[in-house]
């Protein structure tokens, strides 16, 4: 089985966003992409058995374990060691071979032309994504796919998201990092650009609207893995994570209901496809 961390001879500056301070959080309350979500883009050619396929910034590797699971022969790469240790510690728990790398989307230290499908989970938006667009480009064999997919949380009247971010709201002390106000809607129009400006061809979309079900212990820990509460000093997280208790309390039942949206865009790199 391949297990290893390969610390790749290129420059790895930090993330905009570490997300390796949360990294129990992050694997154990973020949930991944619905079964729907694989389905669809394995219907559009991602995710096959026998597959080379690179995962892009990873995090803990939700997704590439699904597709390494599915036949894949997967490479992963995040800037964050402290989630690659985690993504490493999840696959070996579940017997599967997955390549890990050290590394960032806008400098990819893989040979061109070298795999079949890039995949980006929920990063897209914390990319350069002029940069990132051209090495998936370069790294893709002609034919070969780009997808970018998202599962978000949806701010509905009333629902558990619109509350919680209220409480973010009245503890956060500074903006929100800028990467973050690109969507999170479930929509990302801006994507499609991307892929267009990028020389991407064929590009095919899908959504749908799906719900979650998290204890309140659970919501709580997804939220610490998101943007808006690990950039926030200690003593606002203290602060909201002791407001957020006692709203969930008062207002919801446990388990609650969380309600999100999926979102998947594919594009082909020209040439014949493999």
């Amino acid at each position: 089985m391949t297990d290893t961390l390969i610390h790749d001879q290129v420059t790895v500056p930090a993330p905009t966003v570490d997300f390796g301070v949360a990294a129990d959080d992050y694997a154990r309350h973020r949930q991944g992409h619905p079964a729907q979500t694989f389905a669809r883009l394995a219907t559009l050619g991602v995710g096959r058995p026998g597959q080379d396929l690179l995962d892009v910034g990873t995090g803990t590797g939700a997704a590439a374990r699904v597709f390494a699971a599915a036949g894949a022969r997967v490479t992963a790469i995040d800037p964050s060691p402290a989630l690659l240790a985690e993504g490493q510690r999840l696959a070996r728990a579940a017997g599967l071979a997955i390549t890990w790398h050290h590394g960032r989307a806008e400098a990819l230290a893989l040979a061109s032309a070298s795999v079949d499908v890039v995949t980006v989970a929920q990063a897209w938006h914390w990319f350069d994504r002029d940069q990132a667009a051209a090495e998936a480009r370069r790294v893709l064999r002609p034919g070969g796919a780009l997808a970018l997919f998202y599962s978000d949380w949806l701010a509905l009247p009333a629902s558990p998201v619109e509350v919680t971010l209220a409480v973010v709201a009245r503890h956060r002390s500074a903006p929100m990092p800028a990467p973050t106000l690109l969507g999170h809607h479930g929509v990302y129009p801006e994507f499609v650009d991307d892929l267009t400006a990028a020389g991407f061809r064929e590009l095919e979309l899908f959504g749908f609207d799906f719900e979650r079900t998290y204890t309140h212990a659970g919501w709580l820990g997804r939220m610490r893995a998101s943007a808006a509460v690990a950039t926030m000093t200690a003593a606002a997280q203290r602060g909201f994570a002791d407001e957020l208790t006692a709203e969930l309390a008062a207002r919801f039942p446990d388990p609650m209901v969380v309600p999100h949206r999926g979102f998947g865009l594919v594009g082909r790199s020209p040439g014949a496809r493999s």
